[in-house]
């Protein structure tokens, strides 16, 4: 039997929660004394994980495989996109093994069976950190909440490739973000499919932690997490009515002001379609209200534009809405029909490509405008940053009102500081995206 350490290349696409799932499986491995290497050509075997919620994910997803099967030849496929085995095997019939997502064992079992695990491993004497192994920088981490969803937007896929809603019970998420605080954790961005509707599966239990009772509720994990003494941001968050219940605490300064919202459209006939939650005509009024509440709050959203059916007059609607919401970061796509989506069966009109690319480049145009002027207003102010990067010319950081990867940075000219580091600063430039700080 051969005493090498057998070593596993991994690759990770897709969203938060894939990351998650990615960091779950890289645990396991490294407690079975598999070692992590970066490259191909160190790799016994090399996993990627999937991402397949539109088609342009689902190409970068095969072309990550071919690369993985061209430079190293032996590849196990997980994540979203191993729901639909044949649409990989069809493309890439060498592949070893392909699970789903969540499947964690059958990823680490697949592997067990291309390299086995040293059978003198000892994870007590070989630690991994007791936060696991993260994919994200040491100062912040993701905090998944719970798995799927129980929404039928037509046109999304995840439920059939995730599942319905299972809340994680409240003790066992509290004692992760417990552990990952411990180990120098500053940031916890809380993610899942459907925030608001942590627990609803579990009627909202109630659980123990640290022999306190707590409901497994979106408002009372948001209590608890708020006396860990870090960061806490809210993502995927749906406008139900019992999101009202956080912005004092948003106010408070117990949770960053900040609610990543997927509103997806305004008109009321396009969100019909769509089939939306918790979408109606009284969402701008309780977002006038929230900022009442909690003047500091940040609101990001995404967008579809050309949806099936969607008209110059639905869209002219979208453009006003954005400018009575005067949403703080946005992002917007262009409709593409997904395979096995019920919008496709909704017998609409199909909006031409060159429709929805005009409209796109108006959408963009528009909204870039609100962001840059929201900006513009905080030149002057001071805020904490938490700093993300340092190089030769400076930092990189983000303020409460900034996401990793997916909003703006806050560049400061001061290269004494390291990551993770939470420093004061003014703001004394921006753009449409970014701003630029001093230290106070």
């Amino acid at each position: 039997m051969s005493t090498a350490t057998p070593k596993v290349g991994f690759v990770s696409l897709g969203c938060p929660k894939a990351t998650v799932d990615s960091e779950r499986i890289l645990t396991q491995l490294r407690m079975e004394g598999y070692e992590i290497v970066p490259t191909y050509q160190d790799a016994d075997v090399v996993v990627v994980n999937t991402c397949g919620f539109i088609d342009s994910a689902k190409a970068e997803s095969l072309d990550a495989i071919g690369e993985a099967l061209a430079e190293n030849g032996k590849v196990i496929v997980t994540g979203c996109m191993g729901v639909a085995e044949d649409s990989i095997r069809d493309v890439h019939p060498s592949v070893l093994a392909v699970t789903g997502p969540q499947q964690y064992e059958q990823v680490v079992n697949a592997v067990h069976e291309v390299i086995p695990p040293k059978t003198e491993h000892n994870p007590l004497i070989d630690l991994v950190p007791p936060q696991g192994i993260k994919l994200t920088p040491r100062h912040y981490a993701y905090l998944k909440i719970s798995e799927g969803c129980n929404h039928t937007c037509s046109f999304c896929i995840i439920p059939s490739m995730r599942g319905k809603l299972v809340s994680r019970p409240v003790g066992d998420v509290l004692s992760e973000a417990e552990r990952l605080v411990k180990a120098g954790v500053k940031e916890l961005l809380v993610i899942s499919q459907d925030t608001s509707a942590y627990g609803v599966d579990l009627k909202y239990k109630l659980d123990f932690w640290n022999g306190q009772p707590v409901k497994t509720r979106m408002l009372e994990l948001c209590e608890a997490l708020s006396s860990m003494g870090v960061w806490v941001r809210l993502h995927y968050v749906y406008p139900y009515p019992n999101v009202d219940d956080v912005i004092p605490l948003m106010a408070a300064g117990k949770l960053l002001p900040y609610l990543d919202i997927p509103f997806q459209h305004a008109s009321p006939k396009v969100l019909k379609s769509m089939k939306r939650p918790a979408f109606e005509d009284k969402t701008l009024a309780r977002i006038k209200k929230w900022r009442e509440i909690c003047p500091e709050l940040t609101i990001r959203s995404t967008f579809i534009v050309g949806f099936p059916g969607e008209t110059e007059e639905d869209f002219q609607y979208l453009l006003d809405w954005l400018t009575e919401a005067q949403l703080d970061r946005v992002g917007c796509f262009q409709y593409s029909p997904v395979e096995g989506a019920p919008a496709n069966d909704l017998g609409l009109e199909v909006v031409p490509d060159d429709v929805k690319q005009d409209r796109w480049e108006r959408f963009m145009a528009h909204q870039q405008a609100i962001s840059s002027a929201r900006l513009q207003a905080k030149i002057g102010l001071e805020m904490d940053v938490l700093i993300d990067e340092v190089d030769g010319e400076g930092a990189v950081a983000r303020s409460w009102a900034d996401a990793p990867e997916i909003d703006g940075s806050v560049f400061i000219d001061s290269p004494n500081v390291k990551p993770g580091d939470k420093v004061r600063v003014r703001i004394v430039d921006a753009d449409e995206y970014d701003m630029w700080g001093e230290l106070v």
